[in-house]
């Protein structure tokens, strides 16, 4: 006869706060590496929130605009503590990452690149590439339950690796392929068995997917107020710049600008960067080419999503727009890291009520078990993506551009990690001291 595991107790607002600090800290690997970590510690450690519920708040976070890991630990949040839960959560997954980034761009236009930084991450990246790749056969492990689920895993990393296939895209056929095979092929009632195995998966959690969580529902009043709250929190900082900030033109193209970015980010970074950095270059002048991509280079080395990006164009924008002057570059990112995340909280906060209400929802819930599959893949073209740019920094694929040092780490940190279970937050600071000690030795043989 199976134990049956006593569930866990509500962790306190102290608890969970403490986890969202360290969390902003550590959230490297971009949105895989991030989720990744969140699954490991709210999951398997601390069993907070069963893999069911995760992955259905998963599940609802891809599908919208902006970075899905910080849309993920709202949601999470406020499952946890409710509204204040909620921001506490989104607000401190970005905070360290925007002081980093703001110290950092005001140490790039003055001092230029820091290379002892660089080596930090050297030893960084191979272990978040090894954290991504566990993350890919967990979830798989998880969600692929058919050979269809495998189909749709296979062709979405096809897809995204090899015809760059957009990502709202791959989620849309992968929506499409789930209601087709609904239609012609669909699935059986689950047996008792199955049922009681699902049962049983979740014993032992805090929250799990037959949690009914307070304020959920449709509520017109509720809607009403938080979109009026929302659109007043979006028209504050016009007045405060209309008011008191120099050129109020710059600031509200600023404004307008990085909340049309933020809109139209599905599929992560990676999908609005080049409508960024067309308009940011080349039409509005803030920065230049070479600019970007050392842009790019601090937000790939920064914890938190890598949308952060924007938040560096911003300063560049503020920093350019009026002769270098570093406190309105600082205003500049500080205003284009509120714009680009205020519709995430909105997203969450706004919606979140909304689709709890659809966890026992058996046709919804077969549709975004094959966007899960379709996720399996995204995040294995990650893995490849990023094990590419770490293991062949050249760009040339050739057994000589191979750097070495990083391929051993990546090995050493996937057996310390699977193998050994070393916790993944001591990892990653010792990936970092490791990395530092690199370059040191490098520097003083070479």
């Amino acid at each position: 006869m199976n134990q049956v595991l006593t569930p866990v107790s509500k962790p306190t607002f102290a608890e969970a706060l403490r986890f969202w600090v360290k969390l902003g800290f550590i959230s490297f690997g971009g949105p895989a590496g991030q989720i990744a970590i969140m699954h490991t510690v709210l999951v398997e450690q601390k069993r907070w929130i069963s893999d069911a519920k995760f992955l259905h708040a998963l599940n609802y976070c891809m599908l919208l605009p902006g970075p899905e890991a910080q849309q993920l630990a709202t949601y999470i949040g406020w499952l946890l503590h409710g509204t204040r839960g909620g921001l506490a959560a989104g607000i401190l997954f970005v905070l360290p990452s925007v002081l980093i980034l703001l110290g950092l761009s005001l140490l790039y236009v003055t001092i230029g690149t820091l290379p002892a930084l660089q080596g930090v991450f050297g030893g960084l990246k191979p272990a978040v590439v090894a954290i991504i790749l566990l993350a890919m056969v967990k979830i798989g492990q998880k969600s692929l339950l058919s050979p269809l689920h495998y189909v749709v895993a296979v062709a979405s990393f096809v897809g995204i690796f090899w015809f760059n296939v957009p990502f709202p895209l791959l989620i849309i056929g992968a929506a499409v392929v789930a209601l087709v095979a609904q239609r012609w092929f669909p699935a059986p009632a689950g047996s008792a068995a199955a049922q009681a195995k699902a049962a049983q998966a979740e014993e032992g959690y805090f929250l799990t997917s037959q949690s009914v969580v307070p304020g959920t529902g449709f509520s017109l009043p509720r809607l009403v107020r938080q979109l009026g709250v929302s659109v007043a929190l979006w028209a504050l900082p016009f007045g405060l710049f209309w008011l008191l900030a120099p050129d109020f033109s710059f600031w509200r193209r600023l404004s307008t600008f990085f909340t049309q970015a933020a809109l139209v980010t599905f599929g992560g970074a990676y999908a609005v960067l080049p409508y960024v950095a067309q308009v940011s270059v080349e039409k509005l002048h803030w920065l230049t080419h070479g600019q970007m991509l050392d842009g790019l280079a601090l937000g790939e080395t920064t914890p938190g999503p890598l949308i952060m990006v924007l938040a560096f164009v911003g300063f560049m924008g503020g920093y350019t727009h009026f002769g270098g002057a570093l406190g309105l570059g600082a205003l500049g990112l500080l205003t284009t890291t509120y714009f680009t995340f205020l519709p995430c909280f909105v997203f969450i906060l706004v919606g979140a009520p909304l689709i709890e209400r659809t966890q026992h929802n058996a046709h919804l819930k077969a549709v975004l078990s094959i966007i899960t599959a379709a996720v399996v893949g995204v995040v294995l073209n990650l893995a490849v993506y990023l094990g590419r740019a770490v293991l062949f920094p050249t760009g040339r694929f050739d057994l000589a551009d191979l750097h070495w040092p990083s391929l051993v780490w990546l090995l050493i940190s996937l057996v310390a990690l699977y193998r050994f279970k070393v916790n993944m937050i001591l990892w990653i600071g010792i990936s970092a001291g490791v990395g530092l000690l690199y370059y040191l030795l490098s520097g003083y043989l070479g």
